[in-house]
């Protein structure tokens, strides 16, 4: 993953409203952050959102990975983007899964990482 020093040196909370604002711009649906530090090694936020097509899905995707890179510098790899069914994007502190609303339901993600829905929702 290539980033410059202004993403490299941001605080991971400060990459988290980023993105959280991002989704929200893009009118992602169903936006949720999980705070996994002290949980887990690969990142410190988990954040799930929702399209409402695979279209959707694409879309939201590819403007957050242009936002990220033309405004911090920093260049996420993404997962799933043909099928725009469930796209990953790996952001380094912040992983970001956007779903289909079926699919969503289906791997119930957020489910496993707060089984007592402690999530924080955008």
């Amino acid at each position: 993953m290539a980033e410059d020093d202004t993403a490299s040196s941001m605080p991971s909370e400060q990459m988290l409203d980023f993105i959280l604002n991002s989704l929200q711009d893009d009118k992602a649906d169903d936006i949720i952050s999980i705070d996994l530090r002290g949980k887990s090694e690969m990142a410190d936020y988990m954040v799930v959102a929702s399209g409402r097509s695979s279209r959707r899905v694409s879309a939201i995707s590819e403007k957050l990975a242009l936002r990220l890179k033309q405004d911090l510098g920093l260049l996420c790899r993404m997962e799933g983007k043909q099928a725009s069914d469930w796209v990953l994007m790996d952001c380094g502190d912040v992983i970001v899964h956007i779903f289909r609303p079926e699919v969503r339901e289906f791997y119930r993600l957020e489910k496993m990482w707060l089984p007592d829905s402690r999530a924080t929702r955008a």
